[in-house]
């Protein structure tokens, strides 16, 4: 398994110097800066390259080994305004990384909001923070905050979420459709209220299958020439894994990871597994899952959750990475052993790059206003974490 860290940039607080001490080599990245639906440049991928590895006469050891996210705009994913030149510059933007040694591009599917939590600083009994989903909180915010006329909960969380709303003060409404319309990690923009709502009333009549449909269409446009570079493509899983807002939701289950597999059937239409976003759904083994789509994992993000409420949706925090409800152990065992197959298949793609996926606020990781969920020492203790469940597992297995 590849130690990858993701890194938002030369503003990123969490400069490549730490990174370095971190031990991780492969740097997830992504060019935030240039908007969706053009194109990233030649110039620009070498530029980034060139930071990340660093001048000749002091390399970092560094390298940039996976591409996350190059983003697919809202017109690709409704198929409406101007998404068949968007998929021309997606494919541009492909080819450009290709010719840069970029082999792995991280991609989601999900529509308006990259992710969606209601705390981004939940305090935990041992002191640190997390990032937390409340669905009363969330509710209150799409009933009473975003005034969506929503039928889709609960009796109970809507006369909770009434009462919740009620007792809020204004600073803590505001930071709550704040937080919700955050936007895109390492994006500079978060959404108002007035642009979510814009970009709900765009997915009016939009399902989940005309969703579905939608994706394969981005597949057959863009596998052919992934399969033509070598370049692997993996979808990230919807985060939360269950629908919000009235929105379609296609990337939230093994069923739905099946589909896409079966949809474009050749090893470079892959998965991006993660562990923290999929494991917000009970249903979701992961180790099984791992075990099942282990030859079409191209890039694992490993994070951990623990559900606070039952059922459809729920409320869960971001715990520490071997704290919370999924097997974090068997999920890196089933990782190695998928390993060890492609090793005796001769594959060069034996080594699945990972990241220790977000991290609790710790120590002196308030000092550093970062990416929320993308702390130094919280990333860093999850990544210690998996090295010491990779090295235990590795040496049983010698």
């Amino acid at each position: 398994m590849r130690e990858g860290w993701r890194w938002f940039g030369p503003k990123d607080p969490v400069g490549l110097d730490a990174v370095q001490q971190t031990g991780a080599t492969a740097v997830v990245s992504a060019l935030h800066h240039v908007p969706t639906g053009t194109v990233w440049s030649p110039d620009e991928i070498a530029l980034r390259k060139r930071q990340i590895q660093g001048p000749d006469n002091a390399p970092t050891g560094l390298d940039w080994a996976v591409v996350e996210s190059l983003p697919v705009s809202e017109d690709i994913k409704r198929q409406s305004g101007d998404w068949r030149a968007h998929i021309q510059a997606w494919l541009e933007s492909m080819r450009n990384l290709a010719d840069a040694g970029i082999d792995i591009i991280c991609y989601n599917f999900m529509p308006v909001l990259d992710w969606t939590r209601t705390d981004l600083d939940w305090r935990l009994a041992g002191g640190a923070t997390c990032m937390r989903f409340d669905l009363v909180d969330f509710a209150a915010y799409d009933l009473f905050i975003l005034r969506r006329a929503a039928t889709d909960y609960p009796e109970n969380v809507i006369a909770e979420a009434k009462s919740r709303f009620a007792n809020m003060t204004q600073d803590r409404r505001d930071e709550l459709a704040q937080i919700v319309g955050y936007g895109l990690p390492g994006a500079a923009e978060a959404l108002s209220l007035d642009g979510v709502r814009s970009q709900l009333a765009q997915y009016d009549g939009i399902g989940p299958d005309r969703l579905r449909a939608n994706l394969r269409d981005f597949l057959d446009c863009v596998i052919p020439q992934a399969q033509r570079l070598g370049v692997r493509l993996c979808c990230h899983p919807d985060d939360p894994p269950f629908p919000l807002l009235g929105l379609p939701r296609v990337m939230s289950t093994q069923d739905d990871y099946a589909a896409l597999l079966a949809a474009v059937d050749v090893p470079e239409n892959g998965i991006t597994l993660c562990s923290g976003s999929l494991g917000a759904r009970a249903e979701n083994d992961l180790p099984a899952m791992m075990r099942k789509f282990g030859s079409r994992v191209h890039f694992l993000h490993l994070r951990n959750v623990r559900r606070e409420t039952t059922g459809l949706p729920c409320s869960f925090h971001e715990s520490g990475h071997l704290d919370g409800d999924v097997d974090m152990v068997d999920l890196v065992r089933a990782v190695l052993e998928e390993e060890s197959r492609r090793r005796a298949e001769g594959r060069s793609d034996h080594s699945i790059p990972f990241r220790p996926d977000h991290g609790l606020h710790m120590l002196d990781d308030r000092a550093r206003a970062g990416q929320p969920g993308y702390p130094l020492v919280g990333r860093h203790v999850g990544l210690a974490e998996l090295r010491g469940i990779i090295a235990a597992l590795s040496h049983n297995a010698a």
